[in-house]
């Protein structure tokens, strides 16, 4: 059964702030399917490149050679150019004399007398091996004898150390097919047969444009409400990556008729057009209503089962794509590279992607939504005999997930998680993988960037892994690090950290730091008073909006210490880091919460302290003796 690429999602009538729902959402392979029926088979432009410009480039045709490559025959070594007859019975303590001939065979210099038996030319590596000849002997392997002589002491084979004309390329040869990708190697054989400009397939030109009310280009003021353009950037980078030749528009409101007329304008000046946002089905998103009036069949997918990137949007109009990418950053880059980088490559004649991968095991369990495809970025670490792929996703919005990832694996479809202990496939983000020197998983703290700059200074790969105390505890048990910072507190013992030690660990002392809340320092209720009596202040105000930390965290132990069986507003709201605490409270977002004291200070926050802790790190005994650990 074919499918009419002209079959769009079904969308309902909306007003107001009512979100429409995604009433046909495709698997990720019709969608494709979809959106190549409606561009190929389709002729590859070409253009005429001087060699010089050809690199990355993507050869139009078939190339022969002008000429034969060496266009003669050449001595391959210094020596004597002569006849293998002449010297067959020499050899140690029997060498035989040859005259020589009054000429010396340099580089560029044509032979103007032949080699007669019982004669040798000196010639140089490269010089043209002269008429009659059929072997070059070393020099190192002949004696001088006397004026106009040379003693040859081992006997040669016709066609030593001679390249012969056409014996490295003959002319009319094959040097490159149609679809070859120029990299060094092939421009060096071109230039050899004195190929100066060669056809390529033109690149695709791909206007890159963002949408939305809230974008601010980089560079410039970040207004109330407002965040920088990082689409634009990225997904220009990642065309130019796939041999795209990038027009980046910059960024436009949600206005329907300006946007139409930027669009237009793009599609007549360009291959295709490549957008971000507006691509949901609310009443601001606009880009995929006016995509459907810019030409036939317009839109072929509209919302696609996978995670990130369910809204993507994908178009043909008068046989040229336009691509709706989904806002967020990470949702918009595993679409491009999945969905998109593949149809833009074949439309430029690249060959597609050869993706490195590789086999790790999943320690921890990564749920999954059923029915979507789903993309899981993670940090490789070496284990004990093998690799080891933490999931180091931030959502769908966060730009640093990429570039703190080594890769990514493919949660199928038809399952709902990933079990703890799978082995799985990693697709790399580049060829080379590098395993850290130095893997250290557990909490985080500021002072831990300062300690290990050193080491990366000298050249060590350190991986720091922020899953808090009880996640790197577990992971040090596991024998996934080599170190796990830690700053719990057990009653029991009125201490730190070495109760929680079990075998195979060792306690390496850290630094202390202080723990307090943080509040604006205008706030009354926290303003001039104890940590305890500002907790009870905040506790008596309903409006009082506190924020918390995650599960498994140290400071999350020591605030639920600190509140008891109290359960204020804005408990639930768990971030991940110190510095997110202290977002929180510096936007109005919250009105409290805990941190620690340079966090406190370089966000301009008040500041009471709770508790003194010890910042310390669980050591894997069998790691003990690695040099990165020693140098930590």
């Amino acid at each position: 059964m074919t499918t009419d690429p002209r079959d769009a999602p079904t969308e309902t009538a909306t007003t107001g702030l009512d979100q429409q729902q995604f009433l046909s959402i495709l698997s990720r392979e019709e969608a494709l399917q979809r959106f190549e029926a409606a561009l190929f088979p389709r002729p590859l432009p070409r253009e005429t490149v001087a060699l010089a410009d050809a690199l990355g480039r993507v050869s139009a045709i078939d190339i022969l050679s002008p000429i034969d490559v060496p266009p003669f025959d050449r001595a391959n070594v210094d020596g004597f150019a002569l006849r293998a007859a002449d010297v067959a019975a020499s050899g140690q303590g029997r060498p035989v004399r040859l005259s020589l001939n009054a000429e010396t065979l340099a580089c560029g210099v044509a032979p103007t007398l032949p080699v007669a038996p019982g004669t040798a030319t000196p010639i140089a590596t490269g010089g043209v091996v002269p008429r009659g000849a059929d072997a070059v002997v070393m020099v190192e392997h002949t004696e001088p004898a006397g004026d106009g002589g040379v003693e040859i002491r081992r006997p040669a084979a016709p066609g030593q150390f001679v390249s012969h004309a056409g014996s490295d390329m003959a002319a009319g040869e094959l040097l490159l097919r149609a679809g070859t990708v120029m990299g060094s190697r092939e421009i060096g054989m071109l230039a050899a047969c004195g190929i100066a400009e060669i056809p390529v397939t033109r690149r695709v030109r791909v206007a890159v444009l963002s949408t939305g009310d809230e974008l601010v280009q980089p560079g410039e003021p970040l207004k109330p409400a407002s965040v920088y353009d990082t689409n634009g950037a990225i997904v220009a980078a990642a065309i130019s990556e796939n041999g795209g030749d990038v027009a980046r528009l910059g960024a436009f409101p949600d206005d329907e008729a300006g946007l139409e007329a930027v669009l237009r304008a793009a599609l007549a000046d360009s291959d295709m057009v490549v957008l971000s946002g507006g691509t949901s089905k609310g009443a601001g998103d606009v880009s995929h209503r006016i995509i459907d009036r810019l030409g036939a069949p317009g839109i072929v997918a509209h919302g696609v089962a996978l995670k990130p990137g369910k809204p993507l949007c994908l178009a043909v109009c008068d046989g040229k794509p336009v691509v709706i990418l989904p806002g967020f950053p990470t949702s918009a880059m595993f679409t491009f590279h999945d969905m998109v980088a593949p149809v833009l490559r074949r439309m430029g004649g690249l060959p597609p992607r050869t993706e490195t991968q590789v086999t790790a095991r999943v320690p921890l369990r990564i749920a999954s939504e059923l029915g979507r495809t789903e993309f899981a970025m993670v940090s490789l670490v070496q284990g004990e005999g093998e690799l080891i792929a933490y999931p180091t996703g931030k959502g769908s919005g966060a730009i640093t997930s990429f570039t703190q990832a080594d890769g990514f694996l493919r949660i199928e479809a038809l399952a709902d998680h990933l079990p703890a202990g799978t082995e799985a496939s990693v697709t790399l983000f580049t060829p080379s993988l590098r395993i850290p020197d130095l893997v250290i998983i557990g909490s985080h703290c500021t002072g831990l960037d300062r300690v290990l700059a050193p080491l990366a200074d000298e050249g060590r790969a350190v991986r720091t892994l922020a899953v808090g105390s009880l996640g790197g505890l577990a992971a040090a048990k596991r024998g996934e690090c080599d170190l796990a910072p830690i700053h719990l507190f057990d009653p029991r013992s009125d201490s730190y950290n070495e109760p929680f030690l079990t075998e195979g660990l060792e306690l390496v002392p850290g630094w202390r730091r202080m723990q307090g809340i943080v509040f604006r320092e205008s706030d009354p209720r926290f303003a001039g008073r104890s940590a305890d009596d500002a907790v009870a202040a905040a506790l008596a105000d309903p409006d009082c909006l506190m924020v918390n930390r995650n599960q498994g965290a140290g400071t999350r132990i020591l605030i639920d210490r600190l509140l008891g069986t109290a359960r204020p507003d804005g408990y639930w709201n768990q971030p991940k880091s110190h510095n997110a605490v202290a977002a929180a409270v510096v936007q109005g977002r919250a009105d409290w919460g805990v941190t620690i004291a340079p966090v406190a200070k370089a966000a301009g926050l008040g500041f009471l302290p709770l508790a003194e802790e010890s910042y310390d790190f669980a050591l894997v005994t069998a790691r003990r003796d690695r040099p990165a650990v020693q140098a930590f």
